[in-house]
């Protein structure tokens, strides 16, 4: 049983927003902030329209939804997460930003409150040392799609407490998601395998190899994935792989996580994936993914 209420997401992009989503639905009140009225009023739809999209593929009682939605806040202030008992972060893979992030919410929420980090690349105990409370900071690692995955990498930072852990991961559950516990090392699990992964498929495109579209399928058929790699992608972003790339080649140096000059190139032609309805494949819309 876990003794958070309230849950602040910083951050809604991508992850931000699906975390909420995971927050708000198990009854949890949601407050999301990010500094762009736009990222919140776009993430507010999406929520919305997944809810929806649930309540017609019966995954979700219709009459849930103006509840599930009542829970869900954003704000541009981030003095509105100060009766927050725990807050995600969830923006970009750079360790000066979220240490001024985490730096400025140490003086706005109460000690109570339980600071996580949805880094899927940056140790956990470099985050903490910038945020005055180290013993209270755990590495809550959501998979992409949050919404809809269940699995959360569960990692302590040298100096995080046992009860501070505990508390996660008992929140972790009452989220109704499966949290692993992991060491803090690059790329925790997940993505260990899949930077490098995800590197190699865009590398068969460079070399011309195969499509995008023939290289998800194969992986698909043959592997079994729900998603193809370029897919996945497309989902994350460009501007975030190549952020993930930059962290992971950093701390490992291991030659097939760096960031290919494909990505980089699609970058500057503002190919970004599915939220600017282009990446390896074109999208009609920028829904969220399973709405």
């Amino acid at each position: 049983m876990t003794s958070i209420k309230t849950v602040g997401i910083a951050g809604a992009g991508t992850m931000g927003a699906g975390i909420a989503i995971v927050a708000a639905r198990a009854g949890f009140v949601t407050r999301v902030y990010d500094t762009r009225e736009d990222a919140l009023a776009l993430a507010c739809a999406q929520t919305k329209a997944f809810l929806e999209k649930s309540a017609q593929r019966g995954k979700l009682a219709a009459d849930a939804i103006p509840e599930i939605m009542s829970r869900w806040y954003g704000t541009t202030r981030l003095e509105d997460l100060e009766d927050c008992d725990i807050v995600i972060e969830a923006v970009f893979e750079d360790l000066r930003v979220k240490h001024d992030l985490f730096s400025r919410l140490d003086k706005v929420c109460p000690p109570h409150t339980l600071f996580a980090s949805n880094t899927s690349t940056i140790s956990i105990t470099e985050i903490a040392g910038g945020t005055g409370r180290p013993d209270r900071f755990v590495g809550m690692h959501f998979c992409l799609p949050a919404q809809l995955m269940k699995l959360i990498e569960m990692s302590p930072g040298l100096v995080t407490s046992d009860e501070t852990f505990e508390e996660g991961w008992r929140f972790a559950q009452a989220l109704g998601q499966t949290p692993v516990r992991t060491q803090d090392t690059p790329g925790f699990i997940l993505n260990y395998f899949l930077i490098p992964f995800n590197n190699d498929a865009v590398r068969l495109v460079e070399q011309g190899v195969a499509e995008p579209a023939d290289i998800d399928l194969a992986i698909k058929t043959a592997l079994g994935y729900p998603m193809g790699p370029l897919e996945l992608l497309d989902l994350v972003g460009m501007d975030t792989q190549r952020l993930l790339c930059s962290a992971m080649y950093e701390l490992t140096n291991e030659p097939r996580v760096a960031c290919p000059p494909l990505v980089r190139r699609m970058i500057a032609a503002g190919w970004l994936g599915k939220k600017t309805g282009r990446g390896f494949h074109s999208y009609r819309d920028t829904k969220m993914f399973g709405a």
